[in-house]
């Protein structure tokens, strides 16, 4: 019975596997932090790249007095260049040039999209922006996010951004329909 209790207290006082109890149970959270960041991160970025191509369908539309097919698929196609190193295909982009009359009633004259659903009749726009007799250029773009780790858990969410820009020298014309 003494040689028992011996072993028993010797036992107690052994602390070599102290470590690997420690690794064993802080490395699922060490783990799941590291994931978790870089998810982060990559989410983060990707809504960040799809606010910079709302902010280019805006600008380099807005620069333009007279728009051609060619013309709105080269803005479309530098557009969707930001998205890079993600799949454009998955993106969704529309360019809309709305008039705003008298009234203060904002209509859409033109819009095209890629991959979206382009705008059409009348158009609600923050009462700011409700300017009579002005032009605004609309680009909104869209972005289905898949997590690469977290997708079991949240699925694909949609990024989106857009953006009202005022045309610089006149309101465009696209293809043969003119913007006023």
């Amino acid at each position: 019975m003494l040689t028992i209790l011996r072993r028993i207290s010797r036992l107690t006082r052994d602390s070599r596997g102290v470590s690997a109890v420690e690794f064993a149970l802080l490395a699922p959270v060490m783990l799941g932090l590291y994931f978790g960041c870089a998810e982060v991160a990559t989410g983060v970025g990707t809504d960040r790249k799809v606010s910079l191509i709302s902010a280019a369908l805006a600008n380099l539309t807005a620069q333009a007095t007279s728009i051609s097919t060619t013309d709105m698929s080269n803005i479309l196609d530098a557009s969707s260049a930001i998205i890079s190193p993600y799949d454009s295909t998955k993106l969704k982009m529309t360019v809309t040039c709305i008039k705003i009359d008298g009234s203060k009633n904002a209509t859409v004259k033109w819009s095209v999209t890629r991959g979206g659903t382009a705008n059409t009749g009348t158009i609600s726009i923050p009462s700011a922006l409700a300017v009579a007799n002005s032009w605004l250029i609309l680009s909104q773009a869209s972005y289905a996010y898949t997590p690469t780790v977290g997708y079991t858990i949240s699925g694909t969410l949609t990024l989106s951004d857009q953006m009202y820009m005022t045309p610089r020298i006149s309101p465009p014309t696209y293809g043969t329909t003119a913007c006023t």
